[in-house]
């Protein structure tokens, strides 16, 4: 009863953000004073804030935690798919989603191609790091992304090739940084801080596959003031798509040429006179891209059986 009593009286109530979410637990912090955090819960189970959310919060006299009381207005989430299919929000508020891939272990192209359609479809920019980039040259299919039209920037944390660059490229913008585990996120964070702001974790040697070291999504801010998200890494991903189209829209290349197809609905796998399957045979369109689409149009459609 007596903690009821003082969350009815809140010595003040402050515009703040989520900065890591715990589950029911969560680090806040002001924009305008991003170095100190405070922790909070959230008033009732509906309430779900993630990394980046702007929230109303009340400090409480006597309490050690804070209690978000509403969720503000997202410009934007990035959003997956969970094990049920439910759409499932990862982080809110983003600007630039900075896809992560190198050489050990190797580059997941297909999760790139997510990644990056993911940023289309949130209207959010995205750009390429090719990190670890001592261990091996650019391949072709990161060179392709240039091609199309996104950034790129090569990196390396062991000479360091390129920091200066990405930290230049992601200047201004409230950034995630996403992809495989082990591709070295946390390690480019930690770069562009200038300080070991978070966990680094080692490739396994036994499966090459890269060791989950960041167990949450988090929100850090560099000594000059750019606010990025450190996320998970991932041995898959897929962005949460309702409406078919979309899918097609997530390619930027192809969403152009759909836009000469004879159907409106045309789907671009066996329609006649299908302006994305000539761009593909003319080498307008990637063949490796354009399979990218089509296994991500089926995963869709397996999704939302019953909807389409």
């Amino acid at each position: 009863m007596k903690r009821k009593q003082r969350e009815q009286t809140p010595t003040r109530t402050t515009t703040m953000r989520v900065s890591a979410n715990f589950g029911r637990r969560f680090a806040l912090i002001e924009d305008s004073a991003p170095g100190v955090a405070v922790q909070a819960r959230t008033m009732g189970k509906r309430l779900r804030p993630v990394t980046g959310d702007r929230v109303e919060a009340n400090a409480l006299e006597g309490e050690k935690d804070w209690v978000i009381t509403q969720i503000l207005d997202r410009d934007n989430t990035l959003v997956r798919p969970d094990a049920r299919g439910r759409p499932e929000t990862l982080a809110a508020n983003v600007e630039l989603i900075v896809v992560v891939a190198c050489p050990a272990p190797a580059a997941d192209f297909f999760i790139v191609d997510r990644y990056l359609a993911a940023a289309r479809l949130m209207r959010a920019a995205g750009l390429l790091v090719w990190n670890k980039c001592e261990l091996a040259p650019l391949p072709d299919d990161a060179q392709a992304y240039v091609d199309i039209g996104y950034p790129l920037v090569q990196t390396s944390t062991k000479t360091p090739s390129g920091i200066d660059a990405l930290r230049d490229a992601i200047s201004g913008k409230r950034s995630i940084f996403v992809g495989q585990s082990g591709v070295g996120k946390s390690s480019l964070i930690n770069a562009i801080c200038r300080a070991p702001i978070q966990r680094i974790g080692e490739i396994s040697t036994a499966s090459e596959e890269g060791k989950h070291t960041t167990v949450a999504a988090q929100l850090v801010t560099t000594p000059d003031g750019v606010a990025l998200i450190d996320s998970p890494g991932v041995r898959d991903y897929a962005p949460s798509i309702t409406n078919m189209a979309d899918v097609a829209e997530g390619f930027g290349e192809i969403a152009d040429a759909a836009a000469r197809c004879r159907f409106a609905n045309c789907r671009h796998r066996s329609e006649p006179v299908c302006a994305v399957k000539l761009a593909v045979a003319d080498g307008c369109i990637s063949e490796r891209r354009y399979a990218s689409y089509l296994r991500l149009a089926q995963l869709t459609r397996q999704l939302n059986t019953g909807r389409y």
